[in-house]
């Protein structure tokens, strides 16, 4: 049996990172979701895929618009996992804070 490990970090993510998009309003179509995709990588692999959460810690949102901002953990391995951000309509997203914690073997 496999002793129980844990991996844990925050991560701040923005318009300074390559392919940020989540800070330009649509020209057109704009019910259509934006996402801007994260990998994280863990500094230890685990054995098998863990279990990730993710908690929002803060964000950067124009203060014209309505904060529309989701946070998703996609593509789990036992080596990191994807960070999937999206917003929609006319929401600016300049940056995010987000924490991860693994749990696993």
């Amino acid at each position: 049996m496999q002793p129980w490990k844990s991996l844990s970090a925050n991560v701040q993510v923005g318009t300074l990172i390559d392919g940020w998009t989540l800070a330009t309003p649509p020209t057109k179509d704009h019910d259509q979701p934006r996402v801007f995709r994260f990998a994280v990588h863990f500094s230890a692999p685990f054995t098998a895929p863990p279990v990730v959460h993710l908690g929002l810690l803060g964000f950067d949102i124009d203060q014209r618009d309505a904060s529309r901002l989701t946070l998703t953990a996609m593509e789990i391995t036992n080596a990191g996992f994807i960070a999937e951000f999206a917003t929609w309509r006319e929401t600016r997203v300049y940056s995010a804070v987000f924490s991860w914690l693994a749990l696993g073997a």
